[in-house]
């Protein structure tokens, strides 16, 4: 389908292009990588009339260390992602989880900016960030804030971000030491997940010591599974984990469509949280 008609602006800084977000008001759209905007667009599920594109903002791409933070600037795309040696060595849950997100075309275009800001809870990114208790920095009129991964996601397809707000850049606590892995199910290769779960897993002297779960597709906003990250505290071995990845749906509403019920997707909770634990702490 052809889009309908907009706009184009392309500011060359993030303070440019915050004037030009709070002079179009409701009306403008930031365009990223393009990947969530531009199929919304063709299908006419979004009528912006200014595009703002944020592409040539150099300020907005790269990652650098902050002490004992990791900085990644919003505009940098999934295969920058995957390939950087800080976020290999510092967020490699990040690092591993973003080479699954869609496919190669998909990952050289889209950023992890867009993918965050677009706040689909189908969307592997979101509860990456929320396991990897991120602050995602935004820039608007009165300066910048940064606002934690778990305030950010509102609804379905809602953010924190107001209409003249721009996402610039996410910040990541280091988390070496920590073992970690993504598992989702997905039918068909490179669709979005069914279900999706973020493990981060610190271990002290052969248990648990602390474990963080994050759930994709759960629910209208990716979730973080207290109850089993409380009862993972302290598991030492197979059997602890899978009766504490028992309580992993507990809390959650997922939803009805034509490719789970919500009782299937409780199911595929309770099944990927238990082999992402396992293989996060090599007793799988």
């Amino acid at each position: 389908m052809i889009p309908p008609a907009f706009e184009y602006a392309r500011p060359d800084s993030v303070d440019e292009a915050v004037r030009t977000l709070a002079d179009a008001g409701e009306d403008g759209k930031v365009l990223a990588g393009g990947q969530s905007l531009l199929p919304l667009l063709r299908m006419r599920l979004a009528f912006p009339e200014l595009v703002v594109d944020v592409g040539r903002i150099s300020e907005l791409r790269g990652v650098r260390e902050d002490g004992d933070t990791l900085v990644i600037g919003a505009m940098t795309t999934h295969h920058e992602v995957v390939r950087d040696p800080l976020v290999r060595r510092h967020a490699g849950l990040l690092a591993e989880a973003t080479a699954t997100v869609a496919d190669p075309a998909v990952r050289h275009r889209g950023t992890l900016g867009g993918s965050l800001a677009h706040a689909d809870p189908a969307g592997d990114l979101p509860a990456v960030a929320l396991a990897l208790d991120a602050g995602l920095v935004v820039a608007g009129p009165g300066g910048r804030r940064t606002v934690p991964a778990r305030e950010f996601f509102v609804d379905y397809l809602q953010s924190a971000l107001a209409p003249d707000e721009l996402l610039v850049e996410v910040r990541i606590p280091k988390t070496d030491g920590w073992s970690f892995h993504y598992e989702k199910f997905h039918p068909v290769a490179q669709s979005w997940a069914i279900v999706g779960v973020a493990a981060l897993v610190r271990r002290d002297d052969g248990h648990i010591a602390e474990a963080r779960v994050g759930l994709t597709n759960m629910g209208s906003t990716p979730l973080r599974a207290t109850a089993a990250e409380e009862a993972l505290s302290g598991a030492d071995g197979p059997e602890a984990v899978a009766r504490a990845a028992e309580a992993a749906a507990e809390g959650a509403r997922p939803s009805q469509d034509l490719a789970a019920s919500p009782e299937y997707r409780q199911h595929l909770a309770r099944v990927l949280t238990r082999r992402a634990v396992l293989t996060a702490t090599g007793w799988g």
